[in-house]
């Protein structure tokens, strides 16, 4: 004998069945984010007794400079890397997407160090870059560069090197996507190109990349979100110095909220940073899709 529950007993069943997954989401990730935002209107002492001073946190994070070089410098880090990181990602896709051998040795290779924890790959650029010792400045030195370069104490090389480290952490990431939508494209394309009598640079601009427009959104919406959050390379690198040339947002709330304990100023920061981040998203997905 079979029991049916119609329609509405199975809505039931299916909620149910969610229910232990919408309790854990709701104390770890719902209801944090709502604290946050109350707390952001809070004055919080070291105790934790908060008192309500409305938007008090708000006009001192806007009187702040630090927040603002903070700002920039976010900024700053999400003009370089999503771009390059975009460009390296389909070109290792578009090398391995190749009929050539070796290409699933390479693919694990390029995807590798992203399975890696932040704290080992800035261990490991910190020892290819440091001064005197480094590997980096050892291997220039036997190439006949006689000066010493401090690639973490000067800003325009501390963020050569924070890049450099990142686009080899997470590119493989950035590759896979596009490889998953190079294989998406069929292959019927690109024979009745060739017999046309297209080149290969032909082919990429007028299949392969307008194939991957959705994968490229995709992508870039996901890296900018990506370098808006940048915080362990920067942290764990350069502290971020020298002084406060490579200072990230993210790194800046979490020194006001661990640090200074200003709870309340940091929830503030935390919540410009996600309009910001929505913000970036919302004209992202728009340019793409006034561009179709």
């Amino acid at each position: 004998m079979k029991l049916r529950l119609g329609s509405k007993g199975e809505n039931i069943a299916g909620y149910l069945f969610l229910l232990p997954f919408l309790i854990i989401y709701s104390m770890f990730m719902l209801y944090p984010i709502v604290r946050g935002f109350v707390t952001s209107f809070h004055k919080v002492s070291i105790s934790m007794e908060s008192t309500f001073i409305g938007l008090s946190n708000y006009t001192q994070m806007i009187r702040d400079k630090y927040f603002w070089e903070a700002l920039w410098n976010t900024f700053y880090f999400v003009l370089i890397s999503t771009p390059t990181l975009i460009i390296v990602g389909l070109t290792l896709a578009l090398i391995v997407n190749a009929n050539l051998k070796g290409t699933t040795f390479l693919r694990s290779v390029y995807f590798l160090p992203f399975v890696l924890s932040i704290s080992v790959i800035s261990s490991i650029w910190v020892f290819i870059l440091q001064p005197y010792t480094g590997l980096l400045n050892t291997f220039l030195h036997k190439m006949g560069v006689v000066s010493e370069i401090f690639w973490l104490d000067e800003p325009t090389l501390a963020w050569i090197s924070i890049l450099i480290a990142t686009v080899w952490w997470t590119v493989g990431f950035n590759m896979v996507l596009f490889l998953a939508g190079l294989q998406e494209i069929p292959e019927d394309l690109y024979e009745a190109a060739r017999i046309d009598g297209a080149g290969t640079w032909r082919q990429l601009v007028s299949i392969t990349l307008p194939s991957l427009k959705n994968v490229m959104l995709l992508t870039v919406v996901l890296q900018t979100i990506s370098s808006f959050k940048l915080f362990g390379q920067t942290y764990l690198m350069t502290k971020g110095g020298p002084g406060t040339s490579t200072r990230t947002l993210v790194q800046y709330i979490y020194e006001k909220g661990f640090i200074e304990r200003d709870m309340g100023t940091a929830s503030a920061m935390s919540y410009v940073l996600f309009v910001v981040t929505i913000l970036f998203a919302v004209i992202q997905f728009k340019f793409f899709t006034n561009k179709d």
